[in-house]
């Protein structure tokens, strides 16, 4: 079964002449990188946002395991279905790396000394140093704060990973990494990945591989 079903989904905002994603069907399903590029103002993060539940479509639906997201608690779809990764990597900045990816745990009700053990695994997983997992963000390159944001999306176990530009503050060799890291969790975990970018080296590397141009997604060819 597709994990993330679009059928006929068009979003217009309050007072706008024209919709920002237009009449989209499209199936994202487990196991599969999929890159959505496109120029600034294309209706790529009104799609991220739709698929994240953040917005109900205007018109049509996106369903989860064949479930409209309309029907769904959608705050509990946000905390135990899905996982965003951001450009600016969005950790907590008083939370050490260890902290911040208990949190998402603790927030489904896992207790601190079970957590911990976990988080310490996925760290590890993405190549975060148990010496790392006791300093603060800032002590960080950018390269590692992604992986430990990878790290955090990871602990509510959501297999759905929404990636808003997460290379975009990251040279050539972290790119790669990060890339390596998604692909990975992919093809290796089931996951299924969803990328808006620019950043070409990601959609090279991604199976599947979309444009958005004035709210309508077609494939690259």
């Amino acid at each position: 079964m597709s994990t993330l079903t679009l059928d006929h989904v068009t979003y217009t905002y309050k007072n706008a002449q024209k919709a920002a994603v237009l009449g989209i069907s499209c199936s994202f399903e487990a196991g599969k990188v999929y890159a959505i590029v496109g120029p600034s103002g294309s209706g790529k993060s009104t799609l991220l946002s739709l698929l994240a539940g953040l917005d109900l479509p205007t018109d049509g639906t996106v369903a989860f395991d064949g479930k409209s997201l309309a029907g769904l608690d959608l705050d509990r779809y946000r905390r135990e279905s899905i996982s965003m990764i951001f450009q600016a990597f969005h950790l907590f900045p008083l939370l050490t790396v260890m902290e911040n990816v208990c949190f998402p745990m603790e927030l489904c009700g896992i207790a601190p000394k079970d957590a911990k053990p976990r988080a310490a695994d996925l760290l590890e997983g993405v190549g975060i140093t148990k010496e790392q997992m006791s300093r603060f963000p800032s002590k960080l390159s950018g390269g590692e704060r992604q992986r430990v944001a990878i790290a955090r999306s990871l602990a509510s176990n959501a297999k759905i990973i929404l990636g808003d530009e997460p290379t975009g503050n990251l040279d050539g060799a972290n790119t790669q990494n990060i890339i390596e890291i998604l692909c990975s969790l992919a093809h290796e975990k089931g996951y299924c990945v969803i990328i808006v970018t620019h950043d070409m080296e990601v959609a090279e590397a991604a199976d599947v591989a979309l444009r958005m141009r004035d709210g309508e997604l077609r494939a690259v060819q």
